[in-house]
């Protein structure tokens, strides 16, 4: 774990802009012997969710969550090449996002955690329209689809996705995965959508993709479901 006042000050360093202070704040963590991978997952991830959710609320200005953006991004591509390598597992995944820096970045990170734990990777961030993903997938036939950071107005273009490809029913095997963005914001939405999992951090994400599908855990009933079920009469003693 890395301390909560290296975190405090790594995040002062990023909304300052300073990427000279974010960078030896990074060089420093190494030093004391937290691996690469521990810095996306203890480090890196957590202090970008914070930045989106500051920008989000309003308490930090575009220039901030910009730059923070960047400088995160910058230290991501230097530490991809000092993640483990696993043994290739001969599995495949298509990573897509939100068209947005900070979601991108998300998206980036979780692709280098795939690799490096043996996965075979596509990453198509945010700027491919749903026709181009549907039409990739055809062709590289991937075990998992994952979208990250979507926003409330992505969510009806990430259902018809998900309706087209269970009407189409080429991939049977494929699962969709779902994670970050308004997904976690709103309880239960992924399993309305028909998503098959939610990961709501990377370590999980990695952990959820490699389980069987018999140990994974199953969505439960959707929202439409729940508020039908709850919207129906009673059966009356006279109609039992």
């Amino acid at each position: 774990m890395v301390d909560e006042c290296v975190l405090e000050k790594y995040l002062r360093s990023l909304l300052s802009g300073d990427r000279i202070s974010c960078r030896l704040v990074i060089e420093e963590i190494l030093k004391n012997g937290v691996p690469a991978h521990q810095v996306y997952i203890d480090v890196i991830w957590p202090i970008m969710v914070e930045i989106e959710k500051l920008y989000r609320e309003g308490r930090i200005d575009s220039a901030q969550e910009a730059f923070a953006s960047r400088i995160n991004r910058t230290l991501v591509n230097q530490l991809q090449n000092k993640l483990p390598r696993k043994p290739e597992k001969h599995k495949k995944v298509v990573i897509c996002t939100a068209d947005n820096e900070q979601a991108e970045l998300g998206g980036q990170m979780l692709t280098d955690l795939f690799e490096s734990d043996g996965w075979e990777t596509r990453f198509l961030g945010g700027s491919v329209c749903m026709d181009d993903i549907l039409s990739f997938i055809h062709t590289y036939s991937p075990d998992i689809l994952l979208l990250y950071g979507m926003n409330g107005s992505d969510a009806p273009h990430v259902r018809r996705l998900i309706d087209t490809i269970r009407e189409i029913n080429a991939w049977p095997n494929m699962r969709i995965m779902l994670s970050g963005g308004v997904f976690g914001r709103a309880e239960g939405l992924w399993e309305e959508i028909g998503a098959d999992l939610y990961a709501p951090s990377p370590e999980q994400a990695v952990q959820l993709a490699d389980m069987d599908r018999s140990a994974a855990p199953m969505p439960q009933k959707t929202i439409k479901q729940k508020v039908k079920a709850a919207a129906k009469p009673a059966v009356s003693p006279a109609k039992r």
